[in-house]
């Protein structure tokens, strides 16, 4: 076992959020608590006015499968310190999602129009691959 079971019950939290974002597609899903559990915690500035932010919550759980990462490169050894297996988790985590954000941008410029639209999902915010890549 690399993880420990609580890695991956949060690791399996993060995948059904995840599957009903997928079923739904995040944009529409029908769920209004995101909203206000965003404005709860103090995330006003990633929040625009009327948008659906069942998917920024959902980049920002990403962050979750960081905590196996840590736990993978402490006991493979593949830090000298405990301390420097978060900024590994981290930054490796962030790799990952920002290859993701660079995908959907080829999607969209090969696409282009209404079914590029639709796959990357911005809801009208300019600066949405930012903010997603930043949570």
């Amino acid at each position: 076992m690399l993880a420990s079971n609580f890695a991956y019950v949060l690791m399996g939290l993060f995948l059904c959020y995840h599957t009903i974002g997928g079923h739904f597609t995040f944009e529409l899903v029908p769920f209004d608590w995101s909203n206000h559990l965003l404005s709860t915690l103090g995330f006003d500035f990633v929040i625009p006015e009327g948008r659906n932010n069942f998917d920024r919550l959902g980049h920002f759980l990403v962050g979750i499968f960081s905590y196996a990462v840590v736990e993978i490169s402490v006991r493979k050894k593949w830090v000298s310190n405990n301390f420097m297996a978060w900024p590994l988790g981290v930054f490796a985590l962030g790799f990952w999602a920002a290859s993701y954000e660079i995908i959907e941008m080829v999607y969209v410029i090969t696409e282009g129009g209404e079914s590029g639209a639709t796959f990357l999902g911005s809801q009208g915010d300019i600066w949405d691959t930012q903010k997603d890549m930043l949570l």
